[in-house]
Order: C-alpha cells, then sequence, then structure tokens
C-alpha cells in the first residue's frame, strides 16, 4: 500500500500510520518539537489534541474568508521567543499559501507540519501538495477520497525523517530491534491495507467523479443570492467536500431542516470552531473562523450519490433564496 501511494501520488515515500491523528503526533515526535505551534481555528479537534499530547501549545491564527485557510498575513504576528513550528491545514482539500508560509518559515527558522488529512489528491505546482513542508500528515479515514476504514500516514522528502517516521510508529524500534527513541503504536493494520489496496484500484474514478459533482453542485447552485462559496486560490483542490457558507445562520438552519425533512443529512462542517473548546484551553478569539463556522455547511458528496439526487438537493438548498 505504501509502495503503490507513493507511486499514484509522485511521493518520495508513504509512511503508514493507524490514523491520521497519531501521523501528526509522529510528525511532532520526528521533528522534536516543544513549544508552541502556530495552527487554524478552522480544523477538527484532532489537528488541536495532536499538538497538546505531544506536549506543545496551540496558538491559533484566524483564517481568510474565502480560501477558509489560515490566513498567512497574520502568522508573523503571533510569532513568540517559544514558537518552533507552523500547522496549517488544508480545509476541505484546498491547497494552502504553500509559498508564503514557506517564506515565513524560513525567515522565522520554524518547521512546517500540514495537516493534509483532507488533501490526498490535492497538487499544488504539479505534484502532490503532500510533499510541503517539513512533513505532511494525511487521514485514510473512511470519510475521505482514498480510505482504508481507519488510517493516516506522514509524508516527508527528508529521508532521514523517513527513517525516524518509521521506528516512531514502531516503539521506538530500529531494523536491529533495538529501541532507539521515543515512540508508540502507530503502525496500520494489514487488515486496512488491503482495504486500502482495493480502494486504489478506483482512486482515478473516485478523484475524478468528487470533481464532476462539485462542479454540478456549483453550476445548480451559482444563482443563489444569500450564500457563497469556498475559494479555489492556490493549487488544485480534490473537490472532496462541497462547502455553503450562508449569509446567516438561520438561513443554514431552515435549509438544514428542508433537507432533513427529505431524509437527506448535510454537515456543520467545522462547527464550533475549536479556538471555543475552552475546557481545553485558554480562548483566542479568531472572530472570522467563529462567524464562517456558524454559517459553513458541506452537502453530500459521495461516489454513489446520484444525479437525480444531486438535483433534489440543489433544489432544496435554492428554495426561497
Amino acid at each position: 500500500l505504501e509502495r503503490d501511494i507513493s507511486s499514484k501520488l509522485g511521493l518520495v515515500d508513504f509512511v503508514s500510520a493507524s490514523n491520521g491523528t497519531i501521523a501528526i503526533q509522529m510528525a511532532i515526535k520526528a521533528l522534536e518539537l516543544r513549544g508552541e505551534i502556530i495552527t487554524t481555528p478552522f480544523t477538527w479537534i484532532a489537528t488541536v489534541s495532536a499538538i497538546q499530547l505531544e506536549g506543545c501549545k496551540p496558538v491559533f491564527v484566524d483564517i481568510d474568508p474565502d480560501t477558509l485557510n489560515i490566513n498567512t498575513a497574520e502568522i508573523e504576528r503571533h510569532i513568540t521567543s517559544k514558537t518552533v513550528a507552523i500547522m496549517p491545514v488544508h480545509v476541505f482539500g484546498n491547497p494552502c499559501d504553500i509559498l508564503g508560509i514557506q517564506t515565513i518559515a524560513d525567515r522565522c527558522g520554524l518547521k512546517v507540519i500540514y495537516d493534509a488529512a483532507h488533501a490526498v489528491g490535492s497538487s499544488y505546482c504539479n505534484q502532490s501538495v503532500l510533499n510541503y513542508g517539513d512533513i505532511s500528515a494525511t487521514s485514510l479515514h473512511a470519510t475521505k477520497l482514498l480510505n482504508t476504514a481507519e488510517g493516516g500516514g506522514c509524508v516527508t522528502t527528508n529521508p532521514e525523517l523517513i527513517n525516524k517516521l518509521k521506528r516512531i510508529r514502531f516503539f521506538g524500534h530500529d531494523d536491529s530491534k533495538a529501541v532507539v527513541e521515543e515512540g508508540m503504536n502507530g503502525k496500520m493494520t494489514e487488515i486496512h491495507a488491503a482495504l486500502g489496496l482495493a480502494n486504489m484500484k478506483y482512486y482515478d474514478l473516485v478523484l475524478a467523479d468528487r470533481k464532476r459533482k462539485y462542479l454540478y453542485y456549483l453550476d445548480g447552485l451559482k444563482n443563489l443570492k444569500n450564500a457563497r462559496f469556498q475559494t479555489l486560490q492556490f493549487g488544485e483542490s480534490n473537490y472532496s467536500y462541497f462547502a455553503i457558507i450562508f449569509d446567516r445562520e438561520d438561513l443554514l438552519i431552515e435549509t438544514i431542516e428542508r433537507l432533513e425533512a427529505e431524509k437527506i443529512y448535510a454537515r456543520r462542517y467545522f462547527y464550533p470552531a475549536v479556538n471555543t473548546f475552552t475546557n481545553l484551553y485558554p480562548y483566542h478569539e479568531s472572530p472570522v473562523a467563529e462567524d464562517i463556522s456558524r454559517r459553513i455547511l458541506c452537502l453530500p458528496l459521495y461516489w454513489k450519490l446520484e444525479d437525480k439526487n444531486l438535483d433534489r438537493i440543489i433544489r432544496l438548498v435554492s428554495y426561497g433564496n
């Protein structure tokens, strides 16, 4: 599976892991980070959990209102003497401002770990987004475009880090089975790998199918008066999620109710913004992420979704709008 993913995506190596959260933790361990890690408040809680579980402190930088990714222009003013890394997220598979982020990291002596959970199949400068940063950590969960039911992995172009990641996922063992560093049980199982190999056969078809359906939604909903869509600014998305940003939360709630009355289930994703989880860490104001998280809805988008049901969803979303 690792060999096939590497070949398909044009990677030096794919270091598989038991899930995407563990993959992020492995990346932090491999880079030996201790301190503050700048990240986005518009993400799944796993991004922040992995930072904290590895003894680091998350520092939230608000998002760009159009791309929904971390706002590159806001990063530097959050850097302190304790900052050790930047952890952006390619939200919904939409590539970040990779050049801008790397320029800041190089200037300030910081590492970059991409949370690329959504980003298998996304590209930047004609190669996989997973090839960027010091390490990219991705997910192969059942909800993802390429899945192993549960799983994930790390990608880096640095051979030393590849070997270190492989040791970390196997209790810190080297090839002679000596324990040479702190590790964990982060291995993917053979059963999950087998499922991934089966799904690899459909990868190109699934990637093309997602883009076609994304564009189908976009065309059918382009005349909405009270909503807008994520801007794809850098590179090429894998189109794995279709998100609508309503002008007001009440419009979102009304839309959910209309869809659920027809047994169609959309998802408020990501809601609420993770910077508001004050039982886990102090609140850090991120007004853009907090506002958009209340107004954003991801519509159903998957392989067996038929055009007639896309039309139903478009009709229900468009009602009165």
